[in-house]
């Protein structure tokens, strides 16, 4: 089964994150700290492990052990008080938990939408919209652009910057309080009920809150008890939904970015052309998405590297010249990316999105593996509403982590395939897009949405072949980030650039003669070494 495929193996239908800004301790300054201080070191830090939480089969089998008869909707509950029922609660109004209740409304189901902050609001993100985020929007979903992308400049820690241009649109670029918005507005449109200023402290499946083993009890802060058929947690990185379910996490990277508003001058410069750089530790960039008259500007990181990240923000937005605007907003937060063995239900509780740790690996991107796990989830959340016992519940839960692991789990896969030869040989994967055309047209083939990384690897004996020969190169390469042990920011050690030159002639060798030709071509193009990046960076005469 195909990714695409997995990923449309729901019921049937079509199709986030309702949390404020994270921020971050490490390096960072006290006026981005004190809020993420809770995250990482209260509910968030045991969301990072969750060893001990029991698996998909541990607790579902547990449920599975006795039934109780279920009245319906609007009966007297065991205190006399007429208790409500929701067929599916979504927690959490970002990307996965709009297209969640999106998804459950239009099948006809009574969704109940919460979410702790009050809409719109804003988001830490880069607001790439990428092809699979745009083949997920409900119909007639018109996306508020504020630009849309034909040219990336890549550098690699501020040089050797190369600009490819595309006639098409790549992906387009948004700001998430109004792209939210709209996603819950067309939730609402499909039936789906909204509560903000809502906060959910826990979710409970058995116990005095929960009348019978078809129901689950969704814990508010104010003391009140919401009752639903299913769950669907789509809180965030630091989900206490995702506590719940036991998720696992294996990668969490700190991000930092800044909203910078620019003259018109700078604006016109960056005009639909994005900028994406290498970073100076192992597996970090930065970007430039930008907004009209806003710039998007952010890195992120391992984390642990909180003061290497804080510098390499500031050195960033220096080296762009950027440093005498002031920035509207300067925020912090964690990316977590989950393990592969990490559950995705318990019970009759489902997660989605960053609540689930599902976003790509390498870039952290997280609004397609949110609207694309969002959608499933309320498709499947339907399916286990609907479940008369415990057993038929569990069967609709695991479908549910079949079609994520089939299709995401295979993006992932490769994600962290490509995570791990750019932590080791960045300068490598940067003379591999900005030197060979089939590398380039793969990168504009994938943001548009016509292939996928997992897809091209699966199908693409080329593509394979490069992976392979990557794979191979970073098992026996010394070096380690882009200047390697020992040597100099930016620079790399002679066994290093020889061994990214023999991988890269390698590459060339596994493309069509035809292409190894525009190849050579174009790599005349490539900038001298120690050129900066600067506002308008040197632009490519191919366009594909």
């Amino acid at each position: 089964m195909s990714s695409e495929q997995a990923e449309n193996a729901g019921p049937e239908n079509t199709a986030p994150e309702g949390a404020a800004p994270e921020r971050i301790t490490e390096g960072v300054p006290a006026a981005v700290s004190d809020e993420m201080s809770d995250e990482v070191t209260g509910a968030g830090a045991s969301h990072v492990s969750h060893d001990g939480a029991p698996s998909e089969e541990a607790s579902d089998t547990a449920d599975a052990d006795a039934e109780a008869v279920t009245a319906p909707h609007g009966v007297d509950g065991a205190d006399g008080e007429n208790t409500e029922v929701w067929d599916v609660v979504v927690v959490g109004a970002g990307p996965g938990g709009a297209s969640a209740a999106y998804a459950a409304a239009v099948a006809g189901r009574r969704v109940l939408l919460l979410e702790k902050s009050e809409l719109p609001r804003y988001k830490t993100c880069g607001g790439g919209i990428i092809g699979p985020s745009r083949d997920c929007l409900p119909p007639g979903f018109e996306l508020p652009l504020q630009d849309r992308v034909h040219a990336v400049t890549f550098s690699l820690d501020g040089r050797f910057a190369r600009t490819r241009r595309s006639r098409k649109m790549l992906f387009g670029l948004i700001n998430r309080p109004e792209f939210d918005a709209q996603l819950v507005e067309h939730a609402q449109k499909a039936g789906a009920e909204l509560r903000t200023g809502v906060t959910v402290t826990r979710v409970e499946q058995h116990g005095p809150a929960v009348p019978d083993r078809r129901t689950v009890a969704v814990v508010l802060a104010d003391g009140e008890t919401v009752l639903a058929r299913a769950v669907v947690g789509a809180d965030g990185s630091a989900s206490r939904i995702g506590a719940h379910v036991g998720v696992k996490l294996g990668q969490v990277d700190l991000g930092l970015e800044a909203e910078i508003p620019v003259p018109p001058s700078v604006a016109e410069d960056w005009k639909g052309r994005v900028l994406i750089d290498w970073g100076p530790m192992p597996g970090s960039y930065g970007w430039v998405f930008p907004k009209g008259d806003t710039l998007t500007v952010g890195v992120i990181s391992a984390r642990g590297e909180g003061a290497a990240t804080k510098r390499y923000m500031e050195d960033f937005v220096a080296r762009l010249g950027l440093s005498g605007f002031e920035p509207t907003i300067s925020s912090g937060h964690l990316t977590r990316c989950r393990t592969d063995d990490s559950p995705l239900s318990r019970g009759r509780v489902l997660v989605c999105g960053d609540a689930a740790g599902l976003l790509e690996p390498w870039t952290r991107e997280g609004i397609s593996y949110a609207l694309r796990s969002g959608r499933l989830a309320g498709e499947w959340a339907v399916r286990v509403a609907e479940a008369n016992d415990a057993v038929d519940a569990r069967r609709q839960a695991l479908n549910y982590a079949f079609a994520i692991k089939a299709g995401l789990g295979v993006e992932m896969a490769v994600g962290r395939r490509m995570l791990a030869v750019f932590e080791r040989r960045p300068g490598l994967l940067h003379a591999t897009l900005t030197g060979l055309r089939p590398a380039w047209n793969a990168f504009a083939d994938i943001t548009r949405g016509s292939a996928t990384l997992g897809g091209m690897v699966r199908s693409n004996g080329m593509a394979r072949r490069a992976l392979e020969i990557l794979d191979k190169r970073m098992d026996t390469s010394s070096g380690v980030g882009p200047a390697g042990r020992g040597v100099g920011k930016g620079e790399r050690s002679a066994p290093e650039a020889d061994a990214d030159t023999e991988a890269q002639a390698e590459v060339r060798a596994v493309a069509k003669p035809d292409m190894r030709a525009e190849a050579r071509d174009d790599a005349k193009d490539v900038p001298e070494t120690g050129t900066s990046v600067k506002p308008e960076a040197p632009e490519s005469p191919g366009v594909v």
